[in-house]
């Protein structure tokens, strides 16, 4: 199963954030559902991941950054890593019908190489997933 390409962003503007066949939790009840279930720790991240119970075939992403990274600038570099990772990897290596939340760790999220950050959401998802 593929993902969905992504619409072609009309000049002059960025394309999205995250990807078409992503959605973003906003809520603290589902970062708090995701909290509950499985976890596998990286270098550069925490992934937590758990599978929804609603039949819906859409992927769900979270991210956040405790004052343990760092000031406000620390934390929005290590989200916007994290956001940029996730829309790269997720597609590919996520399945439907799952809560993803990326937690980043602090002084490694910002200043791991953003290769190994890829390589380290790819370990997390097929260890969670392998579960």
């Amino acid at each position: 199963m593929t993902p969905p390409e992504a619409p072609a962003a009309p000049a002059g503007e960025k394309p999205p954030a995250v990807s078409v066949c992503l959605q973003v939790i906003k809520t603290r009840r589902d970062f708090l559902a995701a909290a509950r279930a499985r976890r596998q720790a990286t270098a550069g991240m925490m992934v937590q991941a758990r599978k929804r119970g609603d039949g819906t075939d859409t992927m769900r992403v979270g991210f956040t950054c405790s004052k343990k990274v760092g000031n406000a600038v620390a934390r929005n570099r290590a989200k916007r890593r994290l956001r940029e990772v996730a829309r790269l990897v997720l597609p590919r290596y996520g399945r439907p019908g799952w809560d993803y939340v990326l937690i980043g760790r602090s002084e490694a999220t910002a200043a791991r190489e953003f290769q190994a950050l890829q390589q380290d959401l790819v370990y997390a998802l097929k260890k969670v997933h392998a579960q």
